[in-house]
């Protein structure tokens, strides 16, 4: 087995990161753990020292600063990233980075989601928003991951090394699921035991709503990254369609009268197909371009091999 880290963003979580450090200590005996405190304003970093974990600081606020840092800094063969909240079981990291060391880039621990807290109230909206979240990766990027939205994640050196960390937030785990479909990175799902958070401990950090629509706008925009010339030639069928919808009265008209009376519609139709023309056009050179920097990854990473 190669080297083995254990890398835990947190934020107040004085609660739960001892008995989450000693369990992953216990079940990766061989394992670097790190502790990554996101800022926090209790006794996190104490109580993650006291359990033998290597702490480290991250001042800047968000999982995705947290994480551009661990993969920056932390050398390592696997490493394998889990929440500091205890809701994850840590026996099951063996299983992770087992798959990895079989040639896996990103294991993912599938909680089960719907089986785990399908019919509980307080997670209805959680489970809602996984759902579409799921559904819209696997309609846009033909993803097969079940839980797109799980903390409980192993790596291959190839992948840390390689992934460009551009979110912030509860983005980051749509980002990396989407980065590895679309690089043809190995990817497979782990059942993997989950429990909520019990009463007295930290609250979770995800916000139902404004965080559920930060997640749909950053498939939106990765969308538009990596399928330019389809999400630019959707939006070019929009205004050629908008564009001839509103003509039709002008051509009717210059037909039956030889005279365009309605010069602010005809304006109005012109440019609208103009414009999507234009976006069509973005969209072919867009395409040109991502595909070379595709090309380019693909013979970077395989000079790194």
């Amino acid at each position: 087995m190669g080297t083995v880290a254990v890398l835990i963003p947190c934020l107040n979580e004085e609660r739960t990161i001892g008995s989450v450090v000693r369990g992953f200590r216990e079940a990766i005996p061989e394992a670097d753990v790190y502790v990554y405190d996101n800022a926090s304003t209790d006794t996190t970093a104490v109580e993650a020292s006291r359990a033998g974990a290597i702490v480290r600081s991250e001042r800047r606020r968000g999982k995705g600063n947290v994480v551009r840092s661990m993969f920056r800094d932390i050398e390592a063969d696997i490493y394998v990233i889990v929440d500091g909240d205890d809701t994850y079981r840590a026996a099951d990291a063996g299983k992770l980075v087992e798959a990895v060391e079989g040639g896996v880039d990103m294991v993912v621990g599938d909680r089960n989601i719907v089986g785990q807290y399908g019919r509980q109230g307080p997670r209805r909206f959680h489970l809602t928003g996984n759902l579409l979240v799921r559904t819209l990766v696997r309609g846009l990027f033909h993803s097969e991951v079940q839980d797109i939205m799980s903390g409980y994640r192993a790596f291959s050196r190839r992948f840390v090394k390689n992934y460009p960390v551009l979110f912030g937030g509860f983005q980051l785990e749509t980002d990396m699921t989407i980065f590895a479909s679309h690089r043809f990175l190995s990817v497979r799902e782990i059942p993997v035991g989950y429990r909520e958070r019990q009463e007295g401990e930290s609250l979770s950090k995800l916000r139902t709503y404004s965080d559920g629509f930060s997640v749909i706008l950053a498939i939106v925009n990765l969308y538009r990254y990596y399928r330019p010339f389809a999400f630019f030639s959707f939006l070019a069928a929009l205004f050629v369609s908008f564009g001839l919808v509103s003509g039709i009265p002008v051509l009717i008209e210059y037909i039956e009268t030889r005279y365009i009376l309605r010069v602010p519609l005809a304006i109005l139709a012109s440019s609208l197909v103009a414009i999507g023309v234009n976006l069509f056009v973005s969209g072919i050179l867009s395409d040109t371009v991502h595909r070379s920097q595709r090309e380019a990854f693909e013979t970077d990473i395989r000079r790194k091999v």
